[in-house]
């Protein structure tokens, strides 16, 4: 393995580079979703039951105190009740925007890897197969085995970049689906939300009254 890819040539170095990165970026991805995550929903109905309990003050200490952007944005939405519903949804819309560029961070430069990498590995095919005509032409001999030489390790650099650009490829696909489903459990949360906030309003109305 070491021996194929020294025989790559200097165009395998940035290609492993940008494996190396490209796993780092979604290690933190990973790492990241994971702490997202939350039974969506059980916490529904735990802000349901603080809101009847103890109110608004006691569902935004339950939601203060869990991770996720479900949780953030509930806890936005709390923190302009006050101001009515309409304040609120458009907090909860705002909060989402801001979870959401959360959730996608470095998205783009795993996109980007799995772009680059085939296209260092077509450049350093060529590269190598300009070096291999090359060798042939001061050989002064177009044998075969010459010939067959310099093209097999001309397309190392292109197996290399579509393995890194497969690998990512599946790491990012991954983060997609776990990201969309975080983004439905917001929208499908955020309606649950307010419809609570509303039977709360509408419960003071009638114990005013």
């Amino acid at each position: 393995m070491v021996k194929l890819f020294l025989d790559g040539g200097p165009f395998m170095y940035p290609i492993l580079g940008l494996l190396i990165i490209g796993i780092a970026f979604s290690l933190e991805r990973l790492w990241t979703l994971s702490r997202a995550s939350v039974n969506t929903r059980k916490f529904i109905l735990t802000v349901r039951q603080a809101i009847s309990e103890g109110g608004v003050d006691q569902a935004a200490d339950v939601c203060a105190n869990t991770r996720g952007p479900v949780a953030a944005v509930f806890h936005a939405g709390l923190t302009r009740v006050d101001r009515g519903i309409d304040a609120v949804e458009k907090s909860i819309m705002t909060a989402g925007s801001i979870e959401m560029a959360f959730l996608e961070k470095n998205l783009v430069w795993l996109s980007t890897i799995i772009a680059l990498a085939p296209m260092l590995g077509f450049t350093g095919t060529v590269s190598g197969m300009i070096n291999a005509f090359e060798e042939i032409a001061k050989a002064n001999d177009i044998s075969p085995a010459i010939v067959a030489g310099g093209i097999s390790e001309a397309l190392l650099t292109t197996l290399f970049g579509l393995i890194v650009a497969m690998i990512i490829q599946v790491f990012n696909n991954f983060f997609i689906t776990r990201i969309d489903k975080l983004v439905i459990d917001m929208e499908e949360g955020s309606v649950e939300f307010i419809d609570a906030l509303d039977e709360m309003e509408k419960g003071k109305t009638k114990a005013a009254s």
